[in-house]
Order: structure tokens, then C-alpha cells, then sequence
């Protein structure tokens, strides 16, 4: 499991799918949510603006990021 370091207080779900490089456009991210596609901490999570302050698992198309502070 990869580790993604943030450095603000929170990174939106939408804007972490891009960081990670699990996908290459916000609206490709868009899409994956609202499509029940992507899991936060094993469950499916359809808020795209979800704020992630560390600690939370996302998983994605068999790739699984951890958010550290």
C-alpha cells in the first residue's frame, strides 16, 4: 500500500484520486465517485468533495492508498 503525505489540513477525494496518479482528470475522478467505484477506509463513497485528513485508506481499480498527515 502506497502512502500519500499531505501537507494541508485535508485533500479532497476527487483530488487525491489525481495526486496518487490513480486517475489523470477531475472529471474522470467525477465520474469513478458518483459511479460508486471508489472506496474510502472498505466503503463505497460516492461524495467526490469528501475531505480526507489522514489516516483514511482509498482504494480504487486494485490500487489501495493510505492519506498520512
Amino acid at each position: 500500500m502506497e502512502e500519500i503525505k499531505i501537507y494541508t489540513d485535508y485533500i479532497k477525494l476527487d483530488d487525491l484520486l489525481k495526486f496518487a496518479g490513480m486517475l489523470g482528470t477531475g472529471g474522470m475522478a467525477k465520474a469513478v465517485i458518483q459511479d460508486g467505484l471508489v472506496k474510502v477506509d472498505g466503503e463505497v463513497c460516492t461524495m467526490r468533495g469528501k475531505k480526507l485528513k489522514g489516516g483514511e485508506t482509498v482504494s480504487f481499480n486494485g490500487q489501495t492508498v493510505k492519506v498520512v498527515k
